[in-house]
């Protein structure tokens, strides 16, 4: 029981031993003394509170603010002293605030721990007591036997014991750990292979010895010992053998393993990062502005307190008649007397700090995040996915952007290859309906058949059905049955019940390209691999692969042919290969590569080599020297290889399209139009990422790409990066790309950090290969605590994502085909990438202006309120006499000027949607938290300040000098006068929100003028009556008695009218002499109507007529140039309107030549919500 309180408080110590060992089954040892180890249950925790932290955690996150920190010492103050006003005026809106925040905090917190029950709960098979045992994924213990069937993902970390085929091997697809689609081969001990049954499993006597869990996806340290007969068989164990929890069996029907690493110890798990506390840079700037105001309290206090004894000095002051001393008092110390007279004072103004600015804000995130998931242009119809929000504490974050972080695999690309366009023999073809078509013909010959292949054109299609590591499984696939698999179009091709899976997704499009043309490879068994070439089977003997590798970027294998003699097929890069040609077309293939990779195409070049007996004789004797060596074994292979792979024959090239997802290319343009720079961060393959990022728009073809690869040394990378910082210094006006591997990054991170960023921060984009999990995440810590501290959003769909996710500021994942991992731990979840740039430029753009005025304006509010308070003590001979009534202390903030702000703050526009889209460069206004900086705050507070003394003085100046204002000659009181302040002040605090008011609804009208008419109805009611309940009722009649003056009445005019008049001269002068780009963009003069020739672009809903209609018609009359009426709005294929609306919207006062409305691209996908 301890154990497990200490784990649900995050108190269990790490393992203590190096190694561990694990006794498979769970058989322990039943002589000799045996200590079990501890090991973690196998549960995935993304929560962040439990039913035993929640309380103080929360409680010590909450306090972590400012305001509620101040307002708990000042409600401890009022409990302790004699003050102004009670308890309950700071106990009551605190105790709100803190279980308001609570109850919103807990319920997003349970929603992330029933998405943690779905996947502990999921069902599973393990073998115990000799029997096949369904359980829950939680209940797994390390030591279990577990089935997995194919297609389902693994539970725990296992190492393979056996599979359903004879060799022990299985296929495995590790999409949602390192993003790479392409199918891993998985091996199990000779020994443990044979145990097929539940019966020879559980007679299995087998202990695992492995290294402690580490987060390295790619390393694992083992040995296993089997006995088997009295004899102890020791084995080897390494990556080969462990299989990752996360990653997706593949062609294999069963598999079993033993559990190794457990819950929260499984690789994926260990590299998430831990989960902290996200503030964004809203809440920070309100603390700071907190602590100015804390700052300004305490003057005024203390100002105070030294005036009230400065005018006691004078001894009629001290002691006046009508208030004598009691002894105490005269006996008390004057230090005690000092600081009780300065808390009085603090509570006296304590309202200047707003804590329902807090309460507003929550309740504004909280209901504000739910037009996120109404979005229906957020909404992807295919998959019948919204966008979620999974914490609503970063919804202002999203519009101060400064660095985009992106995996590629699924999250740019639909993981989805085809094949486009090939080169045989110097002639490019492209495919056409199941034909290869060459370049300059068309499929429209009259009988409808093509020329008959050539010999060349033959064997160039046999090398590409033969030279792979494609598997091939004739089963049915479960995804064609019904249900479906997420995997299943993305990893695997079905026609006749034969499926292909692939060693990388580049081979399976080629191989199914072959098929569709008419040689088809229909066997691989053994050593033994078939192709169909139309309909003709040809037997070939596999003699020799030589696998892939980074250094020599090629693969190869030899054949045996038919007819008996020996070839080499191989393919790879173009630098790989061309240079060790010898025949064949060499320049117009190259020519037709460079062709292909400028369309975005990834390229390959296929190559062939036939040897002689002799020449095989030598070839085979080196091969399996080399294979077979102890020592230097990669060294002597890589010679072998060279030596085979070379006086090459050129057969030709291949172009492959990645296919991107839908709108990749816009949206990576509009947020570079919005100046926010796009970092793509990937585990594939350095070619892989370049051609993707490429063909998304990522790179540019004029694009100057620099490359930090392969470097070996901290000298020689810090040698690299001074010669790229040279070369962009010297092309300064070229923009540059840098390429990045991950090898290379953790030395330029370990000791040249600061070069590395210097480099970075000069180029356009940046593009990371070859990343570990928790390399993304170091790359986004790098940016955040640059010295420009930058805003960062990382975006990814595996769970080798979830860490960058969790790093950066703000975290989306993408509801993509690698599980769910990513959208549990991300603060958003979209369906595609393409909406990322609503979720920016609109959403994030709406809900930064909305909270930087709401918080403003509360600030500014609270001065307004609380500085004639102030200002009364110098007439009250700072007395600490209230000026309002306690019940008008208590609501103003909760009552009568919060529901007009909270609406503002839901359902502000400043600019209509489609205009934020269109324009992206409006999202440079708000950045860098221009709304929030310090000239901006201080205008309001100053602001505040103004009208304060306006209200003060004003009053004083109407009802001073012993004025009746009655018409029965009677003077008004002290509360009078407080109250006509107060009423001047609800009415003026509220007219300005209206002012700053752009997009009125009947909701903004309704609070607004009901807000005013109920402060007067309460008034007239609180006033009117004698309650019982109350002790003291000072403001019996008082209201009533104020508004039977028609002077009252004029002075509330003239007092409201002298307030706002100098903001609205002074709106309308800055809107004609120094518009900002997003005022200009508010209302758009018919000059440029020409340009915008549509209004309806603009303001096009998502159902039915445009709410511009009428300014549309008005246009057309005036202008005579827009033949569109507002009923031709429609979908547009593409939101930007291609490089002609880009360069429209690039320069808004530039003119435009004439573009009628589809050119324009007028779209219907408004601000749904």
């Amino acid at each position: 029981m301890l154990r497990w309180i200490r784990q649900q408080l995050g108190f269990d110590p790490p393992h203590q031993s190096d190694t561990r060992t694990v006794y498979v089954a769970n058989r322990f040892p039943q002589h000799g003394l045996y200590t079990p180890q501890r090991f973690a249950e196998n549960r995935i925790i993304s929560s962040k509170y439990t039913i035993w932290n929640f309380v103080p955690k929360n409680l010590f996150e909450q306090f972590r603010r400012i305001a509620n920190f101040y307002f708990l010492i000042i409600f401890l103050v009022q409990l302790m002293i004699d003050t102004p006003t009670s308890p309950v005026t700071s106990g009551l809106p605190l105790f709100f605030v803190i279980t308001v925040t609570a109850i919103k905090q807990g319920y997003e917190d349970w929603l992330r721990h029933k998405a943690d029950n779905e996947v502990n709960g999921a069902p599973v098979f393990v073998v115990r007591s000799g029997s096949l045992v369904q359980t829950r994924s939680k209940n797994i213990r390390v030591g279990d036997i577990v089935r997995v069937a194919k297609d389902e993902t693994f539970p725990v970390d296992l190492v393979l014991l056996s599979s359903d085929r004879a060799d022990g091997t299985c296929h495995i697809t590790t999409a949602s750990l390192d993003g790479e689609t392409n199918l891993k081969t998985h091996f199990s001990v000779a020994e443990t292979s044979v145990c097929q049954s539940v019966s020879k499993l559980e007679a299995l006597q087998a202990v695992v010895e492995c290294q402690q869990p580490d987060a390295d996806l790619y390393r694992f340290v083992g040995r296993m010992t089997v006995t088997q007969q009295g004899e102890e068989i020791v084995r080897p164990l390494g990556p080969e053998n462990l299989l990752l929890r996360g990653a997706r069996l593949k062609n294999t029907k069963e598999i079993f393993g033993v559990a190794v690493y457990t819950g929260m110890e499984s690789k994926m798990a260990l590299n998430y990062k831990c989960k902290s506390q996200k503030r964004s840079a809203v809440e920070k700037s309100m603390n700071t502005f907190l602590i100015i105001y804390l700052v300004i309290l305490l003057f005024e206090a203390v100002l105070s307190t030294i005036l009230k004894y400065a005018w006691q000095a004078e001894e009629k002051w001290d002691e006046p008649f009508y208030n004598q001393m009691t002894e105490q008092e005269k006996n008390s110390s004057p230090i005690l007397k000092f600081i009780s007279d300065f808390l009085a004072f603090l509570v006296l103004y304590n309202f200047i700090i707003p804590i329902s600015l807090y309460v507003t804000v929550e309740m504004q995130k909280f209901m504000g995040s739910f037009f996120i998931g109404w979005d229906l242009d957020l909404y992807h119809e295919e998959t019948d996915q919204k966008a979620q929000v999974n914490t609503s504490d970063l919804n202002e974050e999203l519009g101060q952007v400064e660095y985009v972080f992106t995996d590629k695999t699924g999250t740019l690309t639909e993981n989805e290859m085809q094949f486009r366009e090939c080169s045989v023999n110097g002639t490019k073809y492209r495919e056409v309906n199941g034909k290869l078509i060459p370049e300059g013909m068309t499929d429209d010959s009259p009988d409808g058949s093509t020329p008959p292949l050539i010999d060349e054109e033959l064997l160039f299609l046999k090398a590409v059905s033969l030279c792979h590591t494609v598997q091939i499984s004739y089963d049915q696939p479960d995804c064609l049955a019904g249900g479906g698999d997420p995997f299943s179009h993305a990893n695997g091709f079905s026609s006749n019940h034969m499926e292909y899976y692939a060693s990388s997704p580049d081979e399976k499009a080629l191989v199914e390209a072959a098929k569709r043309i008419g040689v088809a490879f229909t066997l691989c068994s053994g050593d033994t691999m078939e192709i169909k070439t139309f309909g003709k089977s040809e037997k070939y003997k596999l003699l020799h692969v030589l696998e892939f590798d980074a250094d020599r970027r090629r693969m190869s294998v030899i054949l045996e042919t038919p007819s008996g003699g020996q070839v080499l097929f191989t393919k790879g890069a173009e630098s790989a290969i061309l240079p060790f040609t010898t025949s064949g077309e060499i320049e117009k293939t190259r020519l037709h590569v460079d062709e292909f990779a400028l369309k975005g195409l990834r390229t390959l070049v296929v190559a062939c080599r036939h040897f002689s007996p002799e020449e095989y004789i030598d070839v085979d004797r080196r091969l399996n020297s080399a294979r077979t060596a102890l020592q230097q074994r990669e060294e002597r292979l890589q010679e072998a290889f060279s030596y085979i792979e070379k006086d090459l024959h050129l057969l030709g090239a291949t172009g492959v399209e990645d296919k991107l997802q839908d709108k990749v290319q816009e949206t990576i343009e509009a947020l570079r139009l919005a100046g926010i720079k796009v970092w793509v961060l990937t585990g594939d393959k350095h070619e892989t990422a370049v051609s993707v990022s490429l063909s998304c728009g990522h790179f540019h073809r004029t694009m100057n790409i620099l490359e930090l690869l392969q470097q070996r040394s901290d000298n020689e990378c810090a040698e690299q990066l001074r010669r790229l910082a040279r070369r962009i210094k010297e092309d300064h006006v070229i923009q540059h790309g840098l390429v990045v591997d991950g090898a290379s990054l953790s030395l330029a991170l370990r000791e040249h950090e600061k070069l590395f960023m210097e480099v970075c921060k000069n180029c356009s984009a940046v593009l990371c290969c070859r990343m570990a999990p928790l390399q993304k995440a170091k790359v986004v810590r790098l940016l955040k605590t640059s010295p420009e501290k930058p805003i960062t959003l990382a975006i990814g769909d595996g769970a080798n994502d979830v860490s960058m996710i969790q790093e950066a500021h703000v975290g989306i994942g993408i509801m993509g085909k690698e599980g769910r991992q990513a959208v549990r731990n991300s603060d958003y979840a979209i369906a595609r990438f393409k909406f990322l740039a609503k979720l920016l430029l609109v959403h994030g753009h709406f809900y930064y202006i909305r909270i930087s005025t709401l918080v403003q304006y509360f600030f500014y509010k609270n001065v307004c309120f609380i500085t004639p308070q102030f200002l009364y003590q110098f007439f009250c001979l700072f007395s600490q006499q209230t000026l309002y009534d306690s019940v008008y202390l208590t609501l103003y903030n909760i009552c009568f000027t919060s529901l007009p702000i909270l609406v503002y703050s839901l359902f502000e526009q400043l600019v209509h949607p489609h205009v934020l889209q269109n324009k992206p460069g409006l999202y440079r206004d708000i950045s860098k938290n221009s709304l929030l900086s310090f000239w901006t705050f201080l205008y309001w507070t100053l602001l505040g300040f103004c009208h304060a003394f306006v209200f003060f003085f004003g009053s004083y100046i109407l009802m001073g000098e012993d004025t009746t204002l009655m018409g029965n000659g009677q003077m008004f009181g002290n509360w009078t006068f407080g109250t006509l302040v107060f009423t001047v002040m609800v009415i003026t605090v509220t007219l300005k929100l209206a002012l700053e008011t752009h997009f009125w609804t009947w909701m903004n009208h309704f609070v607004t003028w009901g807000s005013i008419a109920f402060y007067f109805i309460f008034s007239l009611f609180y006033g009117g009556i004698i309650w019982p309940f109350l002790h003291t009722q000072d403001m019996y009649f008082v209201f009533v008695q104020l508004l039977s003056s028609g002077s009252a009445w004029f002075a509330i005019i003239i007092i409201v009218i002298t307030c706002l008049f100098p903001d609205i001269v002074k709106k309308v002068f800055y809107r004609h002499l120094q518009p900002t780009s997003t005022q200009k963009s508010q209302s758009l003069p018919a000059s440029q109507a020409q340009t915008l020739s549509c209004m309806e672009s603009l303001c096009c809903y998502q159902h039915g007529q445009s709410g511009c209609s009428r300014l549309a018609h008005l246009l057309e009359q005036m202008t005579r140039q827009c033949q569109a009426s507002a009923n031709h709005c429609h979908a547009s294929s593409n939101r930007w309107g291609g490089q002609q609306r880009q360069d429209m919207i690039l320069k808004p006062d530039e003119p435009s030549p004439p573009l009628g409305c589809k050119n324009l691209g007028c779209t219907p996908e408004g601000f749904s919500s």
